[in-house]
């Protein structure tokens, strides 16, 4: 898959998902929540202020008649409405607007009302999609704003996170690049190449299944077959990723934002 248009198609041939947005008066978010109206892929429910939503929504030429507006005017406590309405069925899709990062996090991992059950040992993960006009098809990277500084097990899972998704967009085998600052392994000193390997070679023998991991390349050679050559470096993956795996929130974070505006 090449263009993020053609996620949006595959979106447009199913059912319109509810998407419930805690503390939504936040322009960018209505804007694209209005956008995702208007292609018929979501509709939308807006919890928060209601006077507040009306004036962000009317500052920028959004109708709120077209959506849902749940009352609530604590904006630590929008987080958690929309995480009972969606553990209720009334929404599908969870959408932070206005409320901190910290509250909205908190709402979804709290042990007894969250979404995620105390006795579970799954790992939440955070997932990127881009388009970059240089790369030949859609990129993800992982994880940019949830797992600090993850072991070796906690990447193994957020590597599973990430296969899961691209596979929801029909790539069947996405390429797995585990990157560092260089593409040779440099035990003791440089943990991240050791991680790679290490996962490299679990993929190799089925304990990551549904996708091929390699590492440690350096990004550039996981995204440049011109690059990968020049380093000798071969394999499925090299050049050819669909999946990126960083190691860790600060090279992925910087990752993310660098791509938001240049892709």
């Amino acid at each position: 898959m090449r263009k993020l248009e053609e996620l949006l198609d595959m979106a447009k041939s199913q059912k319109p998902m509810r998407v419930v947005v805690a503390d939504a008066a936040e322009a960018e978010v209505l804007a694209a929540l209005e956008d995702a109206r208007k292609h018929s892929i979501a509709n939308g429910i807006l919890v928060g202020d209601p006077e507040a939503i009306k004036k962000t929504a009317s500052s920028i030429g959004v109708n709120v008649d077209d959506y849902e507006i749940v009352e609530e005017k604590n904006s630590k406590m929008t987080a958690r409405v929309a995480v009972e309405m969606l553990k209720r069925g009334e929404a599908d899709v969870l959408m932070k607007g206005l409320v901190s990062t910290k509250d909205f996090m908190k709402a979804i991992l709290d042990k007894e009302k969250g979404l995620i059950h105390h006795k579970s040992k799954k790992l939440l993960s955070h997932v990127a999609v881009f388009e970059v006009p240089a790369y030949h098809k859609l990129l993800t990277i992982t994880d940019a704003a949830i797992n600090i500084a993850p072991t070796l097990e906690e990447k193994v899972q957020i590597i599973n996170n990430a296969i899961e998704v691209v596979h929801s967009f029909g790539v069947e085998k996405p390429k797995v690049a585990c990157v560092a600052a260089v593409e040779k392994v440099n035990p003791g000193k440089m943990p991240a190449t050791e991680d790679a390997a290490i996962l490299t070679i679990m993929s190799r023998r089925g304990q990551i299944k549904g996708a091929i991991v390699d590492g440690p390349f350096g990004f550039d050679n996981a995204i440049s077959r011109k690059a990968a050559e020049v380093k000798r470096i071969g394999g499925e993956v090299a050049g050819d990723a669909d999946i990126v795996l960083f190691p860790d929130i600060e090279s992925a974070n910087v990752a993310y934002k660098m791509l938001q505006y240049f892709a």
